[in-house]
């Protein structure tokens, strides 16, 4: 016969197992519009058939999580969302459904806790296998997974950007300061290393403009 200490383990035991807070998971779907996703969470749970044994089951997939990305005052870092990336998923304490289809403080749609339908991605976490390498250990990087592609900014106030594919800016540019290149500059056609002057004279006159 169990003792009252013994009951009470178990009885804590299966309120527990009924208790969600934040599982690793991957994702199967991104919908951009909506800002939400698809998860099969990545930990299997173990259920108990008629003659006791455990086998470990696939849990459900998690349906329409809000996906995080880092954001405030206005301005939001994005970036793609595909599937097999892996996340984090966090169960809030309480139904998120009105909160989730009208924002601001809402009552609760209904009067679950800790539930599986009630999940946030957060993604960035990464199991081993699919770590990435190179981490900078001396600056901050907005990168591509391979490295190749990077935008640094080092403590001291140096910012580097690698873009092998090429970097476009649309935008008008104003520069305070100077500008050291090893390559070409062209203004429309007109090369700074190769263009040619019209109307030179010799003596103390200007030549004319620049012939593309």
């Amino acid at each position: 016969m169990l003792d009252p200490i013994e009951w009470v383990s178990i009885a804590f035991g299966g309120l527990q197992s009924k208790l969600w807070t934040a599982l690793p998971g991957i994702i199967q779907s991104f919908d951009p519009v909506a800002m939400t996703c698809v998860v099969q969470p990545a930990i299997q749970a173990l259920v108990r058939d008629e003659a006791g044994n455990l086998s470990p089951v696939n849990l459900p997939l998690l349906l329409d999580c809000p996906v995080q990305f880092p954001a405030g005052g206005g301005c939001t870092l994005t970036f793609p969302v595909k599937a097999n990336d892996e996340c984090l998923v966090v169960f809030a304490s309480r139904c998120i459904d009105s909160w989730w289809q009208s924002g601001g403080i809402q009552a609760q749609a209904e009067l679950r806790m800790h539930d599986l339908s009630d999940g946030f991605a957060l993604l960035g976490f990464r199991s081993k296998p699919r770590v990435i390498g190179a981490v900078s250990t001396s600056a901050a990087q907005l990168r591509s997974d391979d490295g190749a592609t990077f935008v640094s900014v080092a403590p001291g106030g140096a910012v580097a950007i690698t873009a092998p594919a090429g970097l476009t800016i649309n935008a008008d540019v104003t520069v305070n300061g100077k500008v050291t290149t090893t390559g070409d500059v062209k203004a429309g056609t007109i090369s700074l290393q190769t263009h040619k002057h019209t109307g030179v004279t010799t003596g103390s006159g200007t030549s004319g403009g620049p012939t593309p």
